[in-house]
């Protein structure tokens, strides 16, 4: 199937997808939008929200409409690196032998990453970036696709330990969950209290995916949207580009990593709304989900109350 083809079904697929998100989740298109706009980039995504606004029960739909093998691991403050890798044990022969962990699956759920200390949260960075994991000195490779959901509860800060920067930017998206609509939750208050169970149909194969994603690297980028992508990233640091929002309120801007994966996800926002190419609106659209995580404010705008979001669209 060439490659025009493959964009043309992405983009009857990707509709039938919603739909079928939608049985189970309700609202929230904003966030399945950026999930699946992660996913289909090959990226990870970090979800940002309370405790009760189904981030578990989303991820788990999503997979289960991919097509996809998904498996959930409860970060604690006592989980170790083998929790999640896996580990050698002496088989009856006397003779190691790996038993593998959960990270070996499609779709990763790392439950509240912050509550386990940063021995273990380093375990996912190579699986995050290189896709494959080092156990004993022997590389095992992860199957593909490979994606890493991460969860964050930004309320409760008591035993947690904050993500450092370079971990926070193998993340494709920070995707903030917001409250439901009062629409929306009597909605969902219907749906979950009935006896009836929706069955969702997987509406893609592990290789239809990982085709995907390639395709979407082939997306030609014409040169303006790319000086436009790396020029959006720069003015994120504080020096002569910067406007007076950044050098005020600003410590540390986005990095090389940011103006790739902008690219990367223009290129997925715009294959899924049926354009070949994509335009400077493309990169506005992911701009905010890529970047918000990246800039790292001062004391200033923490007082103040200055928002990544504020600064994010005053580079608009």
């Amino acid at each position: 199937m060439g490659d025009v083809a493959l964009v043309e079904k992405l983009v009857k697929k990707h509709a039938e997808l919603k739909r079928e998100i939608a049985k189970v989740i309700v609202g929230q298109d904003a966030v399945v939008d950026q999930i699946l706009l992660s996913i289909f980039s090959g990226g990870h995504s970090l979800l940002i929200g309370v405790p009760g606004l189904a981030k578990t029960l989303m991820v788990n739909t999503i997979a289960q409409a991919l097509g996809l093998d998904f498996k959930r691991i409860q970060f604690t403050p006592d989980l170790m690196p083998s929790d999640i890798l896996g580990s050698e044990i002496l088989d009856e022969n006397r003779k190691f032998k790996f038993i593998k962990g959960p990270i070996f699956t499609n779709i990763l759920l790392a439950d509240e990453i912050n509550r386990t200390p940063p021995k273990t949260q380093a375990a996912l960075l190579e699986a995050m970036q290189e896709r494959a994991v080092t156990v004993a000195g022997h590389h095992y490779n992860l199957d593909l696709p490979y994606f890493v959901l991460a969860t964050q509860n930004p309320i409760e800060q008591e035993g947690t330990y904050p993500l450092p920067e370079a971990q926070l930017d193998r993340f494709m998206f920070a995707i903030h969950l917001d409250y439901p609509s009062f629409k929306e939750e009597v909605n969902v208050v219907k749906t979950t209290t009935s006896d009836k169970v929706e069955t969702i149909q997987p509406l893609f194969t592990a290789t239809e995916i990982s085709d995907i994603q390639h395709v979407i690297r082939r997306i030609p980028v014409p040169d303006n949207v790319v000086e436009y992508a790396v020029t959006l990233v720069s003015k994120t640091r504080p020096g002569e580009k910067a406007g007076d929002l950044v050098k005020n309120y600003v410590d540390w801007g986005a990095g090389p990593r940011a103006s790739q994966n902008l690219i990367l996800a223009a290129k997925t926002h715009a294959a899924v709304h049926g354009k070949f190419s994509p335009d400077i609106e493309n990169v506005r659209a992911v701009a905010i989900g890529i970047l918000r995580h990246r800039i790292i404010k001062n004391y200033k705008a923490e007082a103040e109350g200055v928002t990544e979001e504020q600064i994010i669209r005053e580079l608009f």
